[in-house]
């Protein structure tokens, strides 16, 4: 069985969108996480955006727990900290776009890498909720921001690169009829997804039995992992986050085509 929503990509089936890419910069893209102990994936999300795409501008934001770490950057901003060093539900966070004059113009939001804690879980749903620009959210993130969940899964602008455990508890938190069993074979799942993103206008990038599955407006497009760059760990680096938002930047009206051409982008 093969639903007419659902395209399968053993080959790259939207490479015109490559030629959508600008060589002029444009756009600028902030990163959003961190805590005291780590920002490693930020940074080297950070350098594979800068050093792979025409953007104006990275801007990457950290907790203020991490400012007398580093050297003064022009791109670096430093938001309020907990006292264990990750993001504090502050004013200045949830209002991050009007109050930082870099941010302001994104074009958009990469979240990844926060502490689990509640305040944390807190600032970011408060942040999510207030935020139009195109948000990209991954990593423990998901986990965070889930048991919020009915307070912006209406938002046009979620985009989750989750995995399916994660999924299975976000279908939960809103109290969705459909179920995901992580035993299921892939058809079930397609299913579910199509159906999800029939009811919610999120768009979702998952993996599931060998298959990256990207799904928006009900449609869905897999993409066999061993055809691609990635492995099941390493879909989840920061790199593919990062790519699907640039193809989604750049492409704005094609938001399923760009995020699974955005799979087969070196």
């Amino acid at each position: 069985m093969n639903p007419n929503y659902w395209q399968k990509q053993s080959k790259p089936l939207f490479e015109n969108l490559t030629w959508n890419i600008p060589e002029q910069k444009q756009g600028i893209i902030a990163l959003i996480g961190g805590n005291s102990q780590n920002f490693r994936t930020i940074e080297r999300t950070a350098s594979h955006l800068a050093n792979n795409f025409p953007l104006k501008s990275v801007e990457i934001v950290l907790p203020d727990s991490l400012e007398k770490k580093l050297p003064p950057l022009e791109n670096f901003h430093f938001m309020p900290s907990t006292t264990s060093g990750s993001f504090a539900n502050s004013t200045k966070f949830t209002k991050f776009c009007s109050a930082s004059p870099n941010a302001e113009s994104a074009s958009v939001i990469l979240l990844g890498d926060f502490s689990k804690n509640a305040e944390t879980a807190t600032a970011l749903t408060e942040f999510i909720k207030r935020t139009p620009n195109p948000i990209y959210a991954t990593r423990d993130t998901i986990d965070l921001i889930t048991e919020d969940a009915t307070g912006w899964i209406e938002q046009s602008n979620i985009n989750l690169i989750a995995s399916m455990a994660q999924l299975q508890k976000l279908f939960k938190a809103i109290y969705f009829p459909k179920m995901l069993l992580l035993s299921s074979p892939l058809l079930p799942i397609i299913e579910a997804l199509h159906k999800f993103t029939l009811s919610y206008p999120c768009t979702i990038t998952t993996f599931h039995e060998g298959q990256i599955i990207t799904a928006h407006d009900g449609n869905i497009v897999t993409t066999p992992i061993k055809n691609t760059k990635y492995s099941p760990i390493s879909l989840w680096n920061g790199t593919l986050t990062a790519n699907i938002a640039t193809m989604n930047l750049f492409s704005p009206e094609k938001t399923l085509e760009a995020s699974a051409a955005a799979i087969y982008l070196d």
